[in-house]
């Protein structure tokens, strides 16, 4: 009976223990889980359909965002212009760009995968890097211009130009080449590459273009480690691999502040 009782009371506390690591591992995700903010919906809507409301909400809780959209993105003009919002309609009333925005509601409906894989990156990220700051992601529809846009803290994904490799229109614009990376794969990758490289700039004195192709490489190898995935494939990029693999005593933190490492 006491042994029995013993048993009882160890799967007990096993249970317990595996209970608390558990809910440790929830919290630890949560705290760094990313949910893309959906302002191409709003855009959508008021481009499609001329809904004032949602023109409200764009520029009422998305003021950055919005300013980005025209100021930037689009350079219609000044985000303050009295006729700005006339000029945002008639720019996307080419039908090219209606049916990019048809396109992206069909193929984004969900975006669920894309927020996963967006928190596992940053909290590998945030493991090795601890005083980074994690970014607020939105998503926004563009004009075939820009991939991801970064600042002041925040990634923009411009998701017309994530629409597949096969998506008609890009042949048009792009050589074989640019369109292999349009694809809903390579979201994470480019986000946290655009993302690290501004908060890493190269720290080289010169403007070499070795220089360059040896920060970049350095970044991209940064970015396989942290998605888990061999997305970034060339010789610099297989250079720092091998030079890390050499020097453990490495850290990340130096790799991408001291130009003269791995050089």
């Amino acid at each position: 009976l006491v042994r029995k009782i013993y048993y009882i009371l160890l799967s007990v506390m096993l249970l317990c223990v595996g209970c608390e690591w558990h809910l440790k591992q929830q919290s630890e995700y949560y705290t760094y889980a990313l949910t893309v903010d959906r302002y191409d919906l709003l855009e959508a809507r008021y481009l499609s359909s001329c809904d004032y409301s949602a023109l409200q909400e764009m520029n009422i809780d998305y003021p950055v965002q919005t300013n980005i959209l025209i100021e930037d993105l689009l350079a219609i003009g000044k985000a303050s212009d009295p006729d700005v919002n006339t000029r945002l309609l008639h720019f996307f009333q080419d039908t090219t760009l209606k049916a990019i925005i048809e396109e992206v509601g069909r193929q984004y409906a969900n975006m669920d995968d894309i927020n996963k894989e967006l928190s596992e990156a940053f909290m590998r990220l945030k493991a090795l890097l601890p005083s980074l700051k994690i970014p607020v992601v939105y998503s926004q529809i563009g004009a075939l211009n820009q991939s991801i846009i970064v600042s002041d803290g925040m990634i923009g994904i411009c998701l017309d130009k994530y629409l597949g490799t096969d998506f008609p229109i890009y042949s048009d614009f792009y050589s074989e080449t640019q369109i292999r990376t349009m694809r809903r794969s390579m979201i994470v990758p480019d986000c946290m590459a655009f993302y690290l490289l501004s908060c890493f700039p190269n720290p080289a004195e010169d403007t070499l273009q070795s220089s360059m192709n040896l920060h970049r490489a350095k970044i991209h190898w940064t970015v396989n480690k942290i998605v888990r995935k061999k997305v970034f494939s060339n010789d610099g990029v297989a250079a720092v691999d091998k030079f890390m693999k050499e020097n453990k005593n490495i850290s990340l933190d130096e790799l991408l502040t001291d130009a003269e490492i791995a050089k």
